[in-house]
């Protein structure tokens, strides 16, 4: 994997609020498992300034409920919501040949199938149909979103960081559209 793809930051989770008055706080985790996020370790804001050591109490309805080493009431637990909670890219666990991290495909350079660069993925996102690379096309303009599925995205070589993709003609993606409603 490229140094730059090593040092970058995943984000696990975020502080949301307040529990209690013995400074527990609320989590939103985006680990595969919510009390997962206290397995990675210290955990850090998004300057690196701060690191969180968490100790999970119990999963809610509202979110994680966590305690966080040296807080210790309800107004120091305050003032960390909306914080961000962090880990380097290198902590997590190695995926499977067919697994990706968010974190490595931002950032690929996308290539179309004959190799002429047509742009860069920008995010993932998933709106309820499966995920969707978003693409900064190289010509400008706005961003386009492909379907994560073989049959779009072929190929992808981390070590080179790129991404191939086949782009739908537009009668196909007005197909797909067509057939939701």
């Amino acid at each position: 994997m490229p140094a730059a793809k090593k040092q970058r930051r995943v984000l696990l989770g975020e502080i949301t609020g307040a529990h209690g008055i013995r400074g527990d706080v609320v989590l939103r985790s985006f680990t595969a498992t919510p009390e997962a996020i206290a397995t990675y370790g210290p955990l850090t804001d998004v300057t690196r300034a701060k690191q969180f050591s968490l100790t999970i109490l119990r999963v809610s309805k509202k979110g994680v409920i966590a305690k966080i080493a040296g807080i210790n009431d309800r107004s120091s637990a305050e003032a960390l919501r909306g914080t961000e909670l962090y880990i380097d890219r290198d902590q997590l666990p190695e995926t499977e040949a067919s697994e990706f991290y968010h974190a490595d495909l931002i950032g690929l350079r996308a290539l179309a199938e004959d190799g002429s660069e047509i742009g860069e993925i920008v995010a993932v996102q998933n709106f309820g149909a499966g995920d969707l690379l978003e693409l900064k096309p190289v010509s400008g303009g706005a961003t386009e979103f492909i379907p994560f599925e073989d049959r779009w995205v072929p190929r992808i070589d981390l070590e080179a960081g790129i991404a191939v993709i086949h782009r739908p003609p537009e009668a196909e993606v007005d197909e797909m559209y067509d057939d939701e409603g």
